[in-house]
């Protein structure tokens, strides 16, 4: 099989550039379209990319046989939307990226033949079926199925599987406009391959798919304040993601919600007006804030609030590529492991993943972590938050969406989340 990538003006162009070099037949797996960077970017219009494949003549295999096979290795899911996740454990030798960033592509165009002519009304129903996901799976969730229903037959004509085939095409491509990345869109792809999503309803594959996607992020906890007294909680993370700010949500959700006694200690002293801003915040809730240089000054603070619940400390954010600041920080966390402690990464969801994945493999050298990502307002695409699920393996603990004290925090919830990355509202 042949696959790549070609870019034009417009997605026609895109397409006849494909067309051209690959030849009639071939297929079209993706789109998206790449705003230019950089300083004169306004001044400059975005181009449009295409995945395009085309596969050599082989001797093809009894699809029929292969699919029957495939139901045999069919595990169901229960998932309810009130019960807790158990994520197995990580086993088996490391995924080949290469091998997974094909076989997705390679899956669909097993199957090409029946989307040769697109059935554009057809299309329009599948994607009004991921636009009205929500009512579907609370539909579905209502009724409390414990496990997928799997037909027992195949259907004789080739309009379910034409139709369910149109479906996957759809899924591929809002997970990747979604930026969610290649690797994990073809590592849910490859699922495909356990179940019979040749005689299933798009509903039943949906809600498959829907039921997986939530084992990936696990069940997400808030923090969890049982246990020794007090509890040293660390907000680390690079410059200009909002610490200070979740600081204070994270304080006010403990004080008012939960009805703890919070206290803060801050070691941002390289930021102007750092640690007069967390003291604004806790003259507001009127709990004790102190300021640390060494460690010396955070053993001392610990011990001077030690009838506390928790202990809030903000350090200072750092680029990932500054060794220094990113050693004084290490120093910090590792001096109090004598205390009930943990740590929490706080990431934007507007930063680029390559740099989310460097961002993690820094702090993952100071720390584990729970991760906090903050600015979903700020943007319209949240793959990244699955991405770096995937990458770091830390559990997503909260969310926030603005800067309003406390209310724009909250748990992060699974199932939003993946109705966001499949299409819905």
């Amino acid at each position: 099989m042949t696959i790549k990538k070609f870019q034009g003006k417009t997605r026609e162009e895109a397409i006849a550039k494909a067309k051209a070099e690959l030849g009639e037949g071939a297929v079209i797996m993706s789109e998206r379209e790449i705003r230019p960077k950089g300083m004169f970017q306004s001044f400059k219009k975005p181009i449009i990319e295409v995945t395009a494949a085309m596969e050599e003549k082989e001797k093809r295999l009894d699809s029929g046989m292969a699919l029957k096979n495939m139901q045999k290795m069919h595990e169901t899911v229960n998932v309810a939307a009130d019960e807790p996740i158990q994520i197995p454990p990580i086993t088996g030798e490391p995924i080949d990226q290469n091998k997974a960033e094909q076989s997705a592509i390679e899956f669909l165009k097993r199957n090409a033949q029946l989307l040769k002519k697109e059935d554009l009304d057809e299309r329009e129903r599948i994607e009004e079926k991921l636009e009205n996901l929500q009512n579907i799976l609370e539909k579905q969730l209502a009724a409390a199925p414990k496990e997928v229903p799997i037909d027992q037959e195949f259907p004789k004509s080739d309009t379910k599987r034409k139709e369910n085939l149109a479906f996957l095409k759809v899924l591929y491509e809002t997970l990747i406009r979604n930026e969610v990345h290649e690797k994990y869109v073809n590592q849910i792809m490859n699922e495909f391959e356990k179940i019979n999503w040749n005689g299933n309803s798009v509903d039943s594959i949906l809600s498959n798919v829907y039921q997986k996607m939530i084992l990936k992020f696990g069940q997400p906890r808030g923090i969890d304040l049982s246990g020794k007294k007090p509890k040293i909680i660390f907000f680390v993370g690079p410059t200009g993601v909002g610490k200070t700010t979740t600081v204070a949500k994270v304080a006010s959700r403990l004080k008012v919600q939960q009805g703890k006694k919070v206290a803060f200690l801050t070691a941002d002293t390289y930021r102007i007006a750092a640690a007069e801003q967390l003291r604004t915040y806790a003259n507001i809730l009127d709990t004790p804030m102190n300021i640390i240089y060494s460690v010396e000054d955070l053993k001392n603070g610990i011990e001077q609030m030690s009838a506390f619940d928790a202990i809030l400390v903000d350090t200072a954010g750092f680029s990932h590529k500054n060794q220094d600041q990113k050693e004084d920080t290490k120093q910090l966390v590792q001096s109090v492991d004598n205390y009930n402690s943990e740590m929490y990464l706080v990431l934007s969801a507007t930063t680029n993943y390559r740099d989310l994945m460097e961002i993690a493999d820094v702090y993952k050298d100071i720390s584990d972590y729970k991760i906090i990502f903050t600015k979903l307002d700020e943007t319209t695409t949240y793959g990244n938050i699955l991405n770096i699920k995937l990458y770091s393996q830390a559990e997503v603990s909260y969310v926030t969406n603005g800067q309003n004290v406390p209310d724009d925090i909250e748990i992060f919830n699974s199932q939003k989340m993946v109705k966001r990355l499949l299409g819905g509202s």
